[in-house]
């Protein structure tokens, strides 16, 4: 059986042989936090923030997997920061309020932790 994938396809997210789209790096990032690579997932995700290609929206759901990846990888002060950008954007977002509010519980803050965990629970269901 012959395989005619075209050679760019073969060649795509190798190396760095051609540049990778926008969705590529997605897709990689997201694999990586399956994976539990999630320091690696962060590094990505912060480079896809930082140059978002032809994305024009909020990228909501690049920022939540940002502060989970910071979050499981132990980078306290970055789940704080990325998930308090998160919820500029999106103040309804219950997971970024869990995340935020544990992260601020780790970090021994439980007064300032408390809003976030109640309103995590209230908007999505979280219980902390």
């Amino acid at each position: 059986m012959t395989d005619f994938t075209p050679f760019e396809d073969l060649l795509r997210g190798h190396a760095g042989l051609l540049e990778d789209s926008t969705h590529d790096r997605w897709l990689r990032a997201q694999a990586l936090f399956e994976e539990r690579a999630y320091r690696e997932a962060a590094v990505m995700l912060t480079e896809l923030l930082d140059d978002p290609g032809d994305v024009v929206h909020e990228l909501t759901d690049v920022r939540l997997l940002l502060a989970r990846s910071l979050f499981h990888s132990a980078q306290l002060d970055g789940t704080i920061r990325v998930a308090t950008e998160l919820l500029e954007h999106d103040p309804n977002e219950p997971y970024a309020h869990l995340l935020l509010g544990r992260a601020l519980q780790r970090k021994g803050r439980r007064d300032e932790a408390q809003p976030h965990l109640r309103l995590a629970e209230l908007l999505g269901g979280y219980r902390s």
